[in-house]
């Protein structure tokens, strides 16, 4: 039952803390992830990362990427498929070298500069992605542009974590083998098609025939954690997999039903638990020491992606504002930069001792990012 006061609290604060940033101008997302640090480790140590906390935020994350897909227009997603290619690929190859120099620059071995490179050419767009609804500018060219953008850069991160930690360690890794990884996400990509063009408007279907309570939202919640878990199977982010599979119920005429239903359910509970657990593993002890080192690559953090996004955007045809705000929107860090860390940490890839750092780096350009495209996005629509 502990769990359940837990609950409890992060409800409470997490809905104070959104009213309280909404009047005061700034996203709700904020005032849910400062729940997170004041209620955690870095704060009054009242909740603590524990198994029900974490699947919680795993549903929670789910629910918000398959939301955007719902709400995504993939007439536009197809449209601007370049412009997302060119600011992922940008948006990789920047935080990686400038990672690596940063490292250099604080002395931190080659091994571990490139692993900091890769931890930054991370992008969790979760967060964006809810600034984006808060703000109502998903369904635009740089809406659409930032989800494109998210999905190849996950890949590329992924492919490039898989190459980097076999030959830094010296061995490859007890995990798939790499070429078998690659045919696995090939066949994947190839279901989210079978899947978008008649696996689930068949399911939809059936679920209409069905004489259950609330069958069409079973049958879609199902679709949706059934493509989350084979990503995660095949080595990609399950967020991946709850975007598609958002994008292929989108396709059905249940589409309004589906999104009202799940946002209830996502809003209710599992969502302010993804954003809280975000802050809870914070921790300050040796931040002095370490401030320097915090600062400086917080700073490449925030420029790398912000810079990547904004180079691929022009030469896709971009205006400024446009291309600033899709940069701003790849910002955030959050629970793919943090399991690159976590990975890297098992496979000995890292000095504990640059762990918590870490850990706050990602926090910090996850904190600032949404007030950057809130920015930017006025700018580009105001």
């Amino acid at each position: 039952m502990a769990f359940i006061g837990t609950l409890c609290l992060i409800l409470i604060t997490t809905t104070l803390a959104s009213h309280f940033s909404r009047r005061i101008g700034i996203p709700a997302v904020i005032g849910q992830l400062l729940v997170g640090v004041f209620l955690g480790s870095a704060g009054l140590h009242l909740v603590q990362t524990n198994e029900l906390v974490h699947e919680f935020s795993e549903i929670g994350v789910i629910l918000l990427m398959f939301l955007a897909g719902l709400e995504s227009d993939l007439a536009l997603l197809r449209k601007y498929f370049k412009p997302g290619l060119l600011v992922a690929v940008f948006g990789v190859i920047l935080p990686l070298v400038l990672g690596l120099g940063t490292g250099e620059a604080f002395q931190v071995s080659f091994k571990e500069s490139v692993f900091f490179g890769i931890i930054l050419a991370a992008t969790s767009v979760s967060i964006s992605v809810e600034v984006l609804k808060e703000l109502n500018v998903v369904n635009t060219k740089e809406g659409s542009t930032i989800l494109g953008a998210s999905v190849v850069d996950d890949i590329l991160a992924v492919l490039i974590l898989s190459l980097s930690i076999p030959f830094f360690t010296g061995g490859a890794t007890n995990e798939t083998p790499l070429s078998l990884l690659l045919i696995e996400q090939v066949l994947y990509f190839v279901l989210i098609f079978a899947l978008v063009k008649w696996i689930a408007p068949y399911l939809i279907q059936l679920a209409e025939k069905l004489f259950a309570n609330a069958a069409i939202i079973i049958t879609s919640l199902v679709i949706c954690l059934g493509m989350s878990y084979l990503a995660d199977f095949v080595g990609l982010s399950s967020v991946i997999g709850a975007f598609f599979a958002g994008i292929a119920v989108s396709q059905t005429r249940v589409k309004q039903e589906v999104m009202h239903n799940v946002e209830a359910l996502g809003y209710a509970i599992f969502i302010p638990v993804f954003f809280v657990s975000i802050g809870l593993d914070v921790s300050f002890e040796n931040f002095g020491k370490r401030l320097l080192f915090i600062v400086a690559f917080t700073i490449v953090a925030i420029v790398s992606k912000l810079l990547g996004g904004f180079l691929g955007s022009k030469i896709a045809g971009f205006e400024t504002n446009s291309a600033l705000m899709v940069g701003a929107g790849m910002i955030s860090r959050g629970e793919m930069a943090l399991v690159i860390l976590q990975i890297g940490h098992q496979s000995n890839m890292i000095e504990p001792q640059y762990y918590s750092p870490l850990v706050i780096i990602i926090l910090l350009s996850t904190l600032l990012s949404p007030l950057i495209l809130k920015y930017f996005t006025k700018k580009a629509y105001h």
